[in-house]
């Protein structure tokens, strides 16, 4: 059963227990209920107590079910909690760990609620495209008022139990624990359950005001201003002003008027394209920690100190990722100014986040105390795991892993964070390519969530296991990517980059390309992002790759661009002009004559490109150059390469990933489009041959996977 049901004398006591997070399914609430009318026929059960088994209460409802019957069979959530609220018998929710979404929705059902101390306490339904579906939006206002429940509802933000308690004239928890235990906490929740086991008329929110001691004009202001704050991101994520017009609710319709409301959007949402991409990412997060064959029992290897090759500005922000874990880490480089460098950075970026609120003295000096540098190779002798950062050029690499394996301890990871290069080679330098694997971090890797760990051949599975569990450690979104030029994330930006390329050549601009693919939701253009990133990096890979691939076509405007010194933001010169210190980038006169000069000197007659057709290449290439990478097996699933571009990428979250949205559009549709472009001089029948992958799926008429 996934919820379990005991009698501790006068108290009955439900337990869920369906893991990780006792998910609200089907089986589960029909479990709830049954065990309710165990305890309603007897006698001896004066009050129920609703508890979660293992780490948390609840994590709400299971999100596999949405859109299919289950989802809708009796006992739904809104039938559950609807038995719990007319019980005859009092019925305490006791919440640790967290409570989140339909887990708080049913808590705030039962009569009573007692919390542990630091339990998470979330509504996060607006994260997934939707607002809370049963009852949510309706009692957690007359729980804790309208302006805090307004701004948790719709932020989906978690907040700790023991700042809600904080809330003047909260009715969220009638008393808060800190007991040294879960079952500590459980016996606690049963003896004040017994304190008000014949209390009657039995409380409940639905019968409380939801003003919070806020007058009308308070309240007017109140909401005008979330709408305002929301206007601009609305037509992307409709939920959050949704969220706003449901809470509304509880101040000027009855409680049965603001649940139908609820219901009606709810369901409405549901069906939205923001919604099921939301939700895709959401299950496509939690399956891309998962590798076929890689069992969940697969014994970890110890990883208590770390080495970072290379002192650079991706070495300082690797290092964070361990020191925030309190990890002792040491950055070692044979310049010792570039370690005073990086030190004085990672200072200077802790500093930033204790002005920002985000960090506190004591944590800084906890984790400033894990750092080491040295000039000295050899400390790299008790790391368990060492970490190479250095310049992006094989013969560098093979020259410091012939290092690391003739200095490193039997047993420790060797990594190596290339964004392109050969790992299989790398791992050939090494007398243990089993110990070999990639990490490659994203820039600015304290910031950027995405990992990418890329199985070379001989990768051990106890390796690939220990830095996938390490990455959770490390607060990083791991996906497993195989060996190739540029992986998954890399090797799809590059046919996106020579797109972007063509079409400056054609006739676009560069600012026109950017705010053309913004529009689309992307957070940052290509060529604002590549003067982010550093030109002069896709210009070595370019070189690199006229040598190796004499055959792919790339336009020369970019290599024109570098030619003339202009790096990006390092030189305040790129494709667009840079104030000193500044990010802001301002259109180029000098750009716009080189790209002037240079179609003439080819003989290109620009012409006018419409913003569909600028959104259409660049995300068309995406799509067929990640068909190509699920065929060869880099991916194992569309799902991880969505979340590789939605989470390192600024692929907007809103179309689910490349994958997704080429699923949502129709692979039919987006092959007739790439045979028009194919009739293109410039880039030509080549480049939009479509996929093998592809012509199989719209023959079978299937999606991506």
């Amino acid at each position: 059963m996934t919820a379990s049901y005991e009698a501790r004398g006068s108290v009955g006591l439900i337990s869920l227990n369906n893991p990780p997070v006792n998910g609200l399914g089907l089986a589960t609430r029909e479990d709830i209920c049954l065990h309710l009318d165990t305890a309603l026929n007897d006698a001896s059960i004066k009050v129920v107590v609703l508890v979660g088994a293992g780490k948390s209460f609840s994590g709400g409802a299971d999100i596999k079910e949405f859109g299919t019957p289950k989802a809708l069979q009796q006992p739904n959530l809104l039938g559950v909690i609807e038995t719990i609220e007319r019980f005859a018998k009092p019925v305490v929710a006791a919440i640790h760990g967290l409570a989140m979404g339909g887990g708080l929705e049913l808590a705030l059902g039962c009569h009573y609620r007692v919390a542990l101390s630091g339990t998470n306490i979330a509504m996060p339904e607006v994260k997934l495209g939707l607002i809370p579906g049963a009852g949510g939006t309706q009692r957690l206002p007359r729980a804790i008022g309208v302006q805090y429940a307004l701004e948790m509802i719709v932020s989906g933000a978690s907040e700790k139990s023991d700042s809600l308690v904080q809330i003047e004239g909260q009715k969220l928890f009638d008393q808060l624990f800190k007991s040294k235990s879960v079952e500590d906490f459980v016996q606690d929740a049963c003896t004040y359950a017994n304190s008000v086991s014949l209390a009657r008329p039995l409380p409940k929110l639905r019968d409380n005001a939801s003003r919070g001691g806020q007058d009308e004009a308070q309240l007017t202001g109140l909401f005008q201003g979330v709408r305002d704050k929301l206007a601009q991101s609305a037509r992307h994520f409709p939920a959050p002003l949704k969220c706003v017009d449901a809470v509304e609710k509880t101040l000027n319709a009855t409680f049965e008027q603001g649940m139908l409301y609820e219901r009606e959007v709810f369901l409405s949402l549901m069906q939205t394209p923001e919604c099921k991409a939301l939700r895709h990412l959401f299950s496509a997060q939690r399956n891309c920690s998962k590798i076929d064959d890689v069992p969940a029992v697969t014994p970890l290897r110890l990883v208590k100190t770390v080495a970072i090759i290379g002192a650079g500005t991706m070495g300082s922000g690797i290092s964070m990722n361990f020191l925030n874990a309190l990890l002792p880490t040491t950055i070692i480089d044979t310049n010792s100014q570039a370690l005073d460098r990086a030190r004085s950075l990672i200072i200077k970026n802790y500093e930033s986040q204790i002005a920002k609120g985000k960090l506190s003295e004591a944590d800084f000096k906890k984790r400033i105390a894990c750092l080491r540098t040295s000039i000295d190779f050899g400390d790299i002798q008790t790391a368990d795991l060492v970490l190479e950062a250095v310049f992006e050029q094989m013969s560098v690499k093979e020259e410091v892993f012939k290092k690391i394996d003739a200095l490193a301890k039997p047993g420790a990871i060797l990594a190596t964070n290339t964004s392109t290069l050969d790992i299989n080679t790398i791992a050939s330098f090494t007398s243990r390519p089993q110990d070999v694997v990639g990490l490659h971090f994203f820039s600015p890797a304290n910031i950027m969530k995405l990992l990418e760990v890329v199985r070379a051949e001989k990768t051990a599975l106890d390796v690939l296991a220990t830095v996938m569990d390490l990455s959770k450690s490390i607060q990083k979104t791991a996906v497993v990517a195989g060996v190739c030029d540029g992986f998954i994330g890399n090797r799809m930006l590059e046919q996106y980059v020579r797109q972007a390329f063509f079409l400056v050549e054609e006739g676009c601009s560069p600012h026109q390309v950017d705010q053309a693919i913004e529009r689309f939701g992307f957070a940052m253009g290509p060529f604002r992002m590549y003067d982010l990133a550093g030109n002069d990096i896709g210009w070595a890979i370019r070189k690199r790759r006229y040598l190796e691939k004499p055959e792919i076509k790339y336009s020369k405007i970019a290599d024109l661009i570098c030619e003339h010194g202009r790096m990006g933001q390092k030189t305040n010169a790129g494709w667009y002009d840079y104030l000193p210190g500044q990010r802001k980038a301002i259109v180029s006169p000098l750009v716009e004559t080189l790209i002037d000069t240079f179609r003439k000197e080819k003989g290109v007659v620009p012409r006018s490109i419409s913003d569909q057709e600028i959104c259409d290449r660049l995300l068309f290439a995406l799509i067929n150059e990640g068909a190509y990478i699920l065929e060869e097996g880099i991916a194992a699933r569309a799902g991880d390469i969505d979340v590789i571009y939605t989470t390192g990428y600024g692929f907007p979250t809103h179309t689910g990933g490349p994958m997704h949205y080429a699923n949502h559009l129709g692979l039919q549709a987006v092959v007739k489009r790439m045979q028009e472009f194919a009739k293109n001089p410039v880039d030509g029948e080549a480049f939009w041959r479509p996929a093998p992958l592809i012509q199989r799926l719209c023959a079978s008429g299937e999606n991506f996977q």
